[in-house]
């Protein structure tokens, strides 16, 4: 479902309110109003003017006349400009100058009590900072400080962490309608440009005039485009075909006739090096013209359906068939890491093909011994196949992959190729968005190296 793109971008919208959302609760936690414990060095602050406090109150008899006054005495000396000190005493009774604050810290010291850990809060501009522990006549009180705030917030601020739900309510109300629209008219012309074009891919290049008639002005155009080279396509595939018909019959005839001559010839005059030289060319002939019409057929006939299938099973029959021919031309052929349990999409046939012409190629050019080996990694499988045979030319890896090249050394014209093989696998492997490349062997010959990506089924 939330591979629709009209799901997914209404879904990033939503989560982006909800981001939002989450923000502005996350967001009072840092309202500077809120209780906050001290960092270390006012924590020691703290610490180093209660235990001054606590020595003069030492010097205070627990049972003397008005001895809470005495306190407050004690307190004034050590208070700074604008500050005001508070003791808590055992039983919860205040003693402070500053009668009128005496609620505000009532209620701090209901939230803050821990004087292990003392902490701070902003009402209004002032800040309340403690508790801070001093002992007198074998009892704990609790200092606390009045100072006014060092961190005051605007009201804007205020106005916004105390009304974060209401503003987020009405921005999602508002927004929600406008997003879903905004999200179902930009998926509804991609979704059929994406089905006009997977119907491409397989094959169909039939128009789509509901393209043109659907979505904004770029949609629309889109559509007109691909539509336009939709047309191209088809009649470029039509003059093709036409051109690989005629091709066949122009060729392939005469090619018949010469080669029925020769039979003739043969019959009336016996062998000869002449005609046997006419015969293999006319063979040689033949078989180019049936490999460059493969060739123009891998490449533009789509009759073949893309499946999903099993490596193991794909490759079953051109490895088993590999094995016997090994056996019967007497040359040593190894499997390695033969992989199971990984799917492929793929044209079967095509790629069956072209992995059994390079393990053909590689069993025509070696010495004694072929390795096929399989690799899986990041979700793509890795076929090398190396031979031990001559090998190819540094500058020529690149080049032999190409229509009719052929190398000028070991595998020339005289092996009998016609220099399409490489050219057919390469585009059977492309088809299946791999890619292929040569390199030399470890063995001394050449190494063909088969990328192809891996599907979840």
């Amino acid at each position: 479902m939330f591979d629709r793109l009209t799901i997914r971008i209404f879904t990033i919208f939503l989560l982006t309110i909800a981001f939002f959302l989450t923000l502005v609760m996350v967001l009072p936690e840092l309202d500077s109003r809120n209780l906050t414990y001290l960092a270390n060095k006012d924590k020691e602050s703290g610490k180093v003017l209660a235990s001054q406090i606590e020595k003069d109150l030492a010097k205070i008899p627990k049972d003397s006349f008005r001895w809470w006054m005495r306190f407050i005495v004690v307190m004034d000396n050590y208070q700074k400009t604008g500050q005001v000190l508070f003791i808590v005493t055992p039983n919860q009774q205040i003693i402070t100058a500053d009668t009128k604050n005496i609620d505000l810290v009532k209620s701090f010291s209901e939230k803050s009590h821990d004087v292990d850990d003392p902490a701070k809060k902003i009402y209004d501009n002032q800040e309340i900072i403690g508790p801070f522990l001093i002992h007198y006549a074998n009892d704990e009180y609790q200092l606390f400080l009045l100072q006014p705030a060092s961190d005051i917030q605007s009201q804007f601020v205020n106005l916004i962490f105390d009304h974060p739900f209401l503003l987020l309510t009405l921005t999602m109300l508002a927004s929600s309608p406008f997003l879903l629209w905004l999200s179902w008219s930009i998926a509804k012309p991609a979704r059929g440009l994406r089905l006009a074009a997977e119907q491409v891919a397989n094959g169909n290049l039939q128009q789509w005039p509901e393209l043109e008639k659907v979505g904004s002005y770029e949609y629309k155009a889109t559509g007109a485009s691909f539509n336009h080279m939709l047309r191209e396509l088809k009649r470029l595939q039509d003059l093709q075909q036409r051109l690989f018909s005629d091709i066949s019959h122009e060729l392939r005839t005469p090619l018949t006739r010469l080669q029925l001559a020769t039979s003739l010839l043969r019959r009336k005059q016996g062998e000869s090096n002449e005609v046997l030289r006419i015969n293999n060319e006319a063979l040689k002939l033949d078989s180019m013209i049936g490999d460059l019409l493969s060739l123009a057929r891998n490449q533009h006939d789509n009759n073949e359906i893309r499946e999903f299938k099993p490596l193991d099973i794909l490759f079953k029959n051109v490895l088993d068939n590999a094995v016997f021919e090994a056996n019967q031309i007497a040359k040593q052929f190894s499997i390695q890491n033969f992989p199971s349990n990984h799917t492929i999409l793929c044209y079967p046939e095509a790629l069956c093909s072209a992995l059994e012409n390079v393990i053909r190629n590689a069993f025509r050019y070696s010495n004694q011994k072929i390795v096929v080996n399989f690799t899986i990694q990041q979700q793509k499988v890795t076929i090398t196949i190396d031979d031990d045979g001559p090998g190819v030319a540094d500058n020529e890896l690149e080049q032999i992959f190409r229509p009719f090249y052929r190398t000028n050394k070991a595998r020339d014209r005289e092996s009998g190729g016609t220099g399409l093989g490489l050219a057919i696998v390469a585009n059977a492997i492309t088809r299946d968005n791999g890619t292929v490349k040569a390199e030399k062997s470890q063995l001394g010959g050449l190494k063909i190296v088969i990328v192809l990506p891996l599907q979840k089924y």
